[in-house]
């Protein structure tokens, strides 16, 4: 099973993707998952733009780094071609993360992004790059794809211990 997702309140604190994630996988304050949890393989998010795909971030799942480097050769003429194990912040695949499971944010091309178009009214759909765009999902359908294909999931880092407070109220 795929499953496709829009987030609101993403940018008043992720509200959508974390209210998700606590419903269907667990609450990252007690670390209680759902059977579901086991279920999933990976959460992939593409939350910066029109700008095209140049490579992923590990999130520090250097585990993952070699499959995604795989995944990405095909598309090394796009551009794309940028594993790193570093973490970004500030979107929705830490919602996913805080539970332990696998959360991956692409590496865009800026454009007008941070510049322009962020959070203000020039944000509108005549700004999209449509060739971008076409590469973008082509990318991540890539990604989706061969991760339901594959035998195993997407390796896991340890799960995230319960915070301190939440383990002394329990």
């Amino acid at each position: 099973t795929i499953r496709i997702a829009l987030w609101s309140s993403e940018e008043q604190g992720l509200f959508g993707s974390r209210g998700y994630v606590a419903k269907h996988f667990g609450d990252p304050k007690t670390m209680v998952l759902t059977p579901d949890h086991k279920k999933i393989s990976a959460y992939y998010n593409l939350d910066n733009g029109t700008g095209k795909i140049r490579g992923i971030y590990l999130q520090g799942n250097a585990s993952a780094g070699p499959i995604f480097q795989s995944w990405l050769t095909p598309f090394a003429d796009l551009g794309a071609k940028t594993v790193t194990i570093s973490n970004t912040g500030g979107t929705d695949h830490q919602a996913f993360d805080a539970v332990g499971i696998p959360g991956f944010q692409f590496i865009q091309d800026p454009a007008d992004y941070n510049t322009r178009t962020h959070h203000s009214n020039m944000d509108t759909y005549d700004r999209l790059v449509e060739d971008d765009l076409k590469q973008a999902s082509t990318i991540v359908a890539s990604f989706v794809y061969n991760t339901s294909q594959r035998d195993a999931q997407i390796p896991r880092k340890e799960l995230p211990t319960v915070p301190a407070a939440a383990a002394t109220n329990s």
